[in-house]
């Protein structure tokens, strides 16, 4: 089927990576994205979809229902995929409003006018509203704790984390109260090209460029599972094509690595493909910072569902991924650069303590 997509947070890092994904996969498929372009949202990302017929970008907020209503309307919106989200932990550390404002109000607001929509069409069993969620609903693991699964009980530690949580649920009320066809995914950390500099690779990279310290909290011990945003993308595709409404689909990378190893390794590499770096090794600009309030010791996704009921499996190793990102960072300093603002330095000097 043609469909028509709403993509929110479209000029995000993950959401921009679907949309390209989407575009190139699905040519013929209507997408809008719509996204708030803070400063995390760059839209020069979708810019050679911008002269598509089948593309259409607006700036406006997920809050704003009259906004969101015109274009479920104007569009005939088949399918949302919803991205838009404040996403930092650092930054809800600071200032938890915005992730509450967003993440809840934001997601309720689509929820309800979708909801609106898709009774006006007589409820179409082809209709979707995909939730793209976060593995940090779960909490933390200790070492030989079992991977998160789809049963794993909700127990988020930091303001973000509790804000995505609350949507999650949010998503699934709406299926088992109102039948609503969405569904939920709950992803591991994403890496790979258009990522804002505040997240661990690219800062880890660009600061390696620069010549500035690598900041890791603590003793770096914090283990995460990666997950290339490629295959993300591809595992999101899947979903919508062959997903359940009312269920939940985990999706990891099977790459579980200590933080500070990950650091090691992103040295390494900048050592092999950057030249003329300020200082080399690269490995001697890490910095030990104050461990982060609350950090979570380790994620990691069991993905057996969407392996066992969907087909797919990641097919991007942490090494080859690292390589392909680094080499996209490498290869487009005009995209990365002017997001290097004084409030961005600001932000970077109060998180980290160190001059960035």
């Amino acid at each position: 089927m043609i469909r028509t997509l709403l993509i929110t947070g479209g000029a995000g890092f993950i959401g921009s990576n679907f949309v390209h994904h989407w575009c190139e996969t699905y040519p013929d498929d209507r997408v809008v994205v719509l996204d708030a372009l803070t400063y995390a949202g760059n839209r020069k990302t979708l810019a050679k979809l911008e002269n598509s017929n089948n593309f259409r970008f607006v700036q406006g907020n997920i809050c704003d229902r009259s906004l969101v209503d015109s274009l479920f309307r104007e569009e005939k919106i088949d399918t949302v995929a919803h991205f838009a989200a404040e996403s930092h932990v650092d930054r809800s550390i600071l200032g938890p409003d915005a992730f509450i404002q967003t993440n809840v109000v934001g997601s309720f607001t689509l929820l309800e006018s979708f909801r609106y929509f898709w009774l006006e069409q007589g409820k179409p069993d082809t209709y979707r509203f995909l939730h793209v969620s976060t593995d940090e609903v779960y909490g933390s693991l200790e070492l030989d704790d079992p991977a998160f699964c789809e049963n794993t009980p909700y127990a988020p530690n930091s303001p973000y984390s509790a804000s995505k949580a609350g949507s999650d649920h949010l998503a699934r009320a709406y299926y088992h109260t109102y039948g609503l066809p969405t569904i939920i995914t709950n992803c591991s950390n994403n890496y790979g090209p258009y990522h804002f500099p505040e997240k661990l690779i690219p800062l880890m990279c660009i600061n390696i460029l620069l010549g500035k310290p690598l900041p890791v909290y603590g003793d770096g011990q914090n283990i995460r599972d990666w997950l290339y945003v490629g295959d993300h993308c591809q595992a999101l595709d899947t979903v919508l094509h062959k997903g359940k409404p009312g269920e939940t689909y985990n999706i990891g990378g099977n790459n579980e690595v200590k933080n500070l190893d990950l650091v090691y390794k992103l040295c390494e590499l900048m050592d092999e493909l950057a030249p003329d770096l300020p200082v080399k090794p690269a490995k001697e600009l890490i910095t030990f910072v104050k461990d982060r309030p609350g950090h979570d010791r380790r994620y990691a996704i069991d993905a057996t569902k969407i392996k066992t009921e969907l087909g797919w499996t990641p097919q991007e190793t942490v090494d080859g991924g690292l390589r392909r990102t680094i080499t996209w960072y490498l290869n487009n300093r005009e995209w990365w650069q002017p997001l290097l603002s004084k409030d961005y330095q600001a932000y970077y000097d109060q998180v980290y303590g160190v001059k960035s």
